[in-house]
Formats: structure tokens, sequence, C-alpha cells
């Protein structure tokens, strides 16, 4: 990235961005690309890893390389800075909180919420997810079709305002000026983006924490050794036959969750094709109108298309023993309450303003079809559902708070 790039590189005023959202109330497509306007974390190929760097992928056996951005190869003093950025709670309009403030390590960088809140206090719409394998995501957060690297997605928790989550563009200077003032981050800057003669800014913020949360690789979950022949006995005989029924034409699930990340919307360094995945699973069917929440309607958000009602980016499903709740809005709350919701093809509340029958959802994907369980199948799918599981993975000093020991 070439110093005229990072000086310049986001810094355009987003004022008419932000109104547009006030104005209307959603992140429509054309705000959210205003807000990410400048570039950040341009187009991803087969040229998109720079290979001269002097970072060193760790991945598990069978775990392709990530794609990543050319204007922000990976670097290790770029993502030992993102690593310090992530767990400061400077970072945030009123010192209160940081990134880790809902991505927490023991709970694999999940917060164990419905829904986070935000530095001001307003509650999120969104369950925050775990941050496994964030690398090799093909859009980013729940429903948005226009985000698609990292350092994109960065820009909605540290400068978005609609709602506020950290709030970091409503003091940009003043939070910059106590970033200068500390003692550790000039040299982590000055090493991470060498030659800059402001080395300290929005950009570089970004471009850091977008580089750290690449590296967060989990692959070492009693299935990973299992599969990837490191340990023949890692999977109980509950969890295989979980395992044959997931990938099997009864029960679909293999349809939309597969690959290392066990979901569809999936990305590599070297993939032929990227698929962007969006499905609406039943989870929702407000007054058997084939509708959600509309405070949290999905795709439809941003296409307009009624057919998107519900439509969300299909999620990973590694580490599920750690990131209770499930589903965007985190209303699932346990394993097995997923398990039962898509074996009955959908969710059905009963009563309240969201009562409606999600199985009977006449957009919900044709793969949600339903199955029937007996007891020993619902305990199996159970068992290879949390053989997914790496303990290690929020353990994993690389990814620890350094601020900690100081």
């Amino acid at each position: 990235m070439s110093p005229a790039r990072l000086r310049g590189d986001l810094e355009e005023d987003d004022v008419s961005a932000r109104a547009d959202r006030r104005a209307r109330g959603a992140h429509t497509v054309a705000a959210l690309l205003a807000l990410v306007a400048g570039g950040a974390g341009g187009a991803c190929g087969d040229d998109g890893l720079d290979d001269t760097g002097d970072f060193a992928w760790e991945l598990p056996r069978g775990f392709p390389v990530p794609a990543v951005p050319r204007d922000n190869p990976m670097s290790v003093a770029k993502v030992e800075l993102g690593r310090h950025l992530f767990y400061d709670r400077r970072l945030s309009i009123n010192n209160t909180m940081s990134c880790a403030s809902c991505h927490l390590p023991e709970q694999a960088f999940a917060d164990g919420k419905r829904v986070p809140e935000g530095a001001t206090g307003t509650l999120l719409l969104r369950n925050s997810p775990g941050l496994q394998n964030v690398a090799y995501l093909s859009t980013y957060t729940w429903g948005n079709p226009v985000l698609e690297t990292l350092e994109q997605q960065v820009v909605v928790p540290l400068f978005g305002d609609n709602p506020i989550e950290l709030g970091t563009g409503e003091d940009l200077a003043g939070i910059l000026a106590r970033l200068a003032a500390d003692p550790v981050y000039p040299a982590l800057f000055s090493e991470a983006f060498p030659g800059q003669v402001e080395p300290i800014s929005r950009a570089a913020i970004i471009y850091a924490v977008a580089s750290f949360t690449r590296s967060m690789i989990s692959g070492d979950s009693p299935y990973d050794r299992y599969a990837y022949g490191k340990d023949s006995a890692a999977l109980s005989d509950s969890a295989k036959r979980g395992m044959e029924l997931f990938f099997s034409e009864r029960a679909e699930c293999y349809h939309c969750h597969s690959g290392v990340n066990l979901t569809n919307a999936f990305r590599a360094r070297d993939s032929a094709s990227i698929e962007r995945v969006f499905e609406n699973n039943g989870l929702y069917n407000v007054g058997n109108a084939g509708t959600y929440p509309a405070n949290n309607p999905g795709l439809y958000e941003f296409t307009g298309k009624p057919e998107d009602h519900g439509k969300f980016r299909v999620p990973p499903l590694r580490n599920l023993s750690f990131t209770a709740p499930y589903m965007h809005d985190g209303s699932v709350a346990t394993l097995e309450e997923l398990v039962d919701m898509y074996a009955r093809g959908g969710r059905r509340i009963t009563e309240g303003p969201l009562a409606g029958d999600g199985a009977l959802n006449p957009h919900k994907s044709s793969l949600v079809r339903g199955f029937n369980l007996s007891a020993q199948d619902r305990a199996d799918l159970l068992a290879w559902l949390r053989s997914l599981d790496d303990p290690g993975f929020g353990a994993n000093p690389r990814f620890a708070d350094p601020w900690v020991a100081r």
C-alpha cells in the first residue's frame, strides 16, 4: 500500500451517507457503499496475497490460504498492531468498550448475549457471531451483500452511527490523539506502516484490525483431527453417526453447510468461484405473511424484493458450544432448540406480535424441509455438532489480550 493511498484512504467525509441512513432508518446499499468508499480492502483475486511479506499462515491440514486484499497484505507487525487495537477501549467514543467487548476469547469471540449493546447503551439488532475463520467468508455481517472484505466490515462497528457501536467516528481526532499519546502505539503503527509521515490514522486502524481478525484461524476440533487423518479415534461413534446424518439427503444440512468452514458463503485465495449465499431458514413467518420482523428483514433491506425477506448469510457451524445463542437475532437459545427447529422445517411462534409458522414461510429455502428424528438421531446430530468445537481457539496466545500483562 502506497503512502499516498494510506494517507488518503477512507478519509473522505461520510456526512451524506450518515444523513441518508438517518433519514431512511436503514443501511441501504447506496449508504453502505458510501460508508466504505475509498477502497478499503480492494478486490481479492489470484494475486490477492503478498507472498513477499513476513507473515506465515499457520493453517490446519486441509485449509486453503485465505484471500487477502491487494492493498492490505498481511504482515506480523500489522497483525500485532491489530491485536492491540482489538482489545483497546480507547478506540470507542467514551472509552467504555473495545472490539473484544462483543467478541470474548472464552466464547470463541462471540459474547453470549442475544444482541450486544453499543458504547452509548443502544441495543444492536444482530447477534455477535464468533470470529473463527472469518478470513474465509465471502460477505460480512449477517445480511449485507456489499461488504465483501474484512476491511469494509470493520468500518461498520468502528464508524457506523445507526446505531452506534464503538462510535470511533464521532471523536476520531480525539481517539487518534489518545493512541498517539500512549508509549506503545507510535512504534507499533510505524512498524506496521513504515514510511508514513502520519502512521496513526483512520485507515491504519481499519487495515490493522482487519489483518488481526483475518489471522484468527480455528481448525483443531475433534472433527478436524478425524477428517484430516490426524486421529482416527477423535470422533465418538455417536458423532460419526451424526456426521453421516448431517451429510445425508435425509437431513440435507450439507447443502448450505459444507467445506472447511461449514458454510457455502466461502472464499479462499484460489477459489475458482465465490458463493455469496443468503437463505431464509423459516425462523419467522410474521402473521403467516412471509415476512420477518420489520426491523430485521435480512437481504430484503438491501434489495426490496419480497422473496428476499428473511434471507441471511449462511453462518459457519464451528465452536457452537461457545457461541450460543444462535441465529441473526440470538433468538434460538440452545443447540437442542436449533436441531429441533430444522427437524421441524421451521420455527412456529404461537402468540405475540411475531406469531406465525416459519415452516410455512413461502420464501423459506427449499432445503429446509424438515426430517424425522428419533431420540438417538437427535443425540447423534448434537454430538456431531459439538465435535466441531475447538477449545484451543479462544485460548490461543496469538489472539490474547496484549494489555493484560502491562
